[in-house]
C-alpha cells in the first residue's frame, strides 16, 4: 500500500509537468498557428513559400526528432544556457503551431466566398469581415479536428522524457524493476485516460454550444 501511494504521488507530480507542457503549448501554438495559416495563404510568394516549406518540414519529421534537435542542437553549436524544459516547449510549440495552422487554413478556406463579398457590399473592412462574419464559422468547423489534436498533444507530452523531462511516463518508469515489473507504467495510463476524458467532455460541451450554427 505504501508503494502504491508513493507511485501515485510521483505520477501526480509528473501530471503537473504534463499539464504545464500541454497548457503552455496551447497558449503559444494556437495564436502562432493562426498567424502561420494566414502567412501560408498569403499572395506574397516571399512570405507564402518559406512558411509552406516550414510546415512541410515540421509535419514531415517526427516530434521526437525535433525534441532531440532542440534539446541537444544548441549545445552542439556552442550555445549554452538553454534549459531542457525551454527546449521541450520550443519543439512542442513549433510542431503544434504548424499542425494547427493547417486546421485553421482548412477552416478559413471552407467559408464560401459569397460571405466575404456580402460583407464588402455592406461596407465592412476585411478585418471586420474576418472577425464578425468568418471567425465563429471557422471555430465551429475546426472544433472536431482541434479536439483530436488536443488529445494527441496530451499523449505526445510523454515524448518529453526523451530529453530528461520528468513527466508522467518518466516517473512511472522509475518504479519499474524485476519485482514490480510493468504495473506502474500501466497505472500511468489511468492518468492519461482521465486527462483525455476531461477534454473529451469539454469538447462535447463546446460542440453543443456551437450547434446553433448549422451552416
Amino acid at each position: 500500500m505504501d508503494l502504491f501511494i508513493t507511485v501515485t504521488l510521483s505520477l501526480l507530480e509528473g501530471l503537473w509537468t504534463t499539464f504545464k507542457i500541454f497548457a503552455l503549448t496551447l497558449l503559444a501554438a494556437l495564436p502562432l498557428g493562426l498567424l502561420i495559416s494566414l502567412g501560408s495563404m498569403s499572395k506574397i510568394k516571399i512570405i507564402k513559400w518559406p512558411i509552406k516549406t516550414l510546415i512541410w518540414i515540421i509535419r514531415g519529421t517526427p516530434l521526437m526528432l525535433q525534441l532531440i534537435v532542440f534539446g541537444f542542437g544548441p549545445g552542439l553549436l556552442g550555445i549554452n544556457g538553454m534549459s531542457t524544459f525551454v527546449a521541450v516547449m520550443l519543439a512542442f510549440i513549433l510542431n503544434y503551431s504548424c499542425y494547427f495552422s493547417e486546421i485553421f487554413r482548412g477552416g478559413i478556406e471552407s467559408i464560401p466566398k459569397g460571405q466575404y463579398e456580402a460583407g464588402q457590399v455592406l461596407g465592412m473592412s476585411k478585418k471586420e469581415i474576418f472577425f464578425n462574419v468568418v471567425l465563429m464559422q471557422v471555430v465551429k468547423r475546426i472544433v472536431p479536428p482541434m479536439s483530436n489534436e488536443f488529445l494527441t498533444l496530451v499523449k505526445d507530452t510523454s515524448l518529453a522524457n526523451t530529453i530528461m523531462i520528468y513527466e508522467i511516463t518518466w516517473n512511472a518508469k522509475r518504479f519499474m524493476n524485476s519485482e514490480h515489473i510493468l504495473w506502474p507504467l500501466f497505472y500511468s495510463g489511468v492518468f492519461y485516460l482521465a486527462f483525455c476524458g476531461i477534454l473529451t467532455l469539454l469538447f462535447g460541451y463546446i460542440e453543443k454550444k456551437l450547434d446553433y450554427y448549422k451552416g
